[in-house]
């Protein structure tokens, strides 16, 4: 039973916003862990092909970057904080490269699907630059398109708890929430009986 202090994720009014920071079974993963996001999945997005496979994004020069889908609800987590725990997980000053993965799928990017998201998401670079003296190469594009990743892709790290990941869990300690009470799905009012 849920108490006063349960916080109810509202599956009826969730935002989505698409995050590239090399390997997408790390950031997956680190994403799946933050309080207020609802579902994470892996992909391929912003590429030159329909419906491509893991092997024509690695060699097949497409254009896609390895990305993931998030879906989270705001009065829980907002996309100020999303955003910013993207840049706690990767080098944004190295291009097509993230830890030991080098390639143009493995550039880094955030891709919004609402405009109205776009001044929020470049709120939190202009903030990121300041930190470099080099001029940051994370894409802050509109999502093109996004195209589901292969099932054996998708929560990866959950599978194989061992699996290589390039991304330090760690930061996660520093997530601010809107509202740090317990958190709990909420079900869509369609689904109840």
């Amino acid at each position: 039973m849920l108490d006063d202090t349960t916080v109810r994720i509202d599956t009826e009014n969730l935002r989505d916003i698409y995050f590239a920071g090399g390997c997408f079974w790390g950031v997956e993963e680190y994403y799946a862990r933050i309080p207020g996001v609802y579902d994470v999945t892996s992909g391929y997005a912003n590429g030159d092909t329909e419906n491509p496979g893991y092997e024509q994004v690695c060699y097949g020069g497409m254009g896609h970057a390895e990305t993931v889908h998030v879906r989270y609800d705001p009065k829980i987590v907002s996309l100020k904080t999303l955003t910013e725990q993207l840049f706690k997980i990767i080098n944004p000053i190295s291009l097509n490269r993230q830890g030991n993965d080098t390639g143009s799928q493995y550039r880094t990017g955030v891709y919004y699907v609402n405009a109205s998201d776009e001044e929020v998401i470049r709120a939190v670079f202009d903030e990121v630059q300041k930190s470099y003296d080099e001029r940051i190469v994370t894409e802050l594009l509109a999502l093109e398109n996004y195209y589901l990743a292969e099932d054996y892709h998708q929560d990866y790290l959950v599978k194989n708890p061992g699996g290589y990941c390039h991304i330090d869990f760690g930061s996660l300690e520093d997530v601010a929430l809107e509202d740090a009470a317990t958190i709990a799905v909420e079900p869509a009012a369609s689904s109840k009986p």
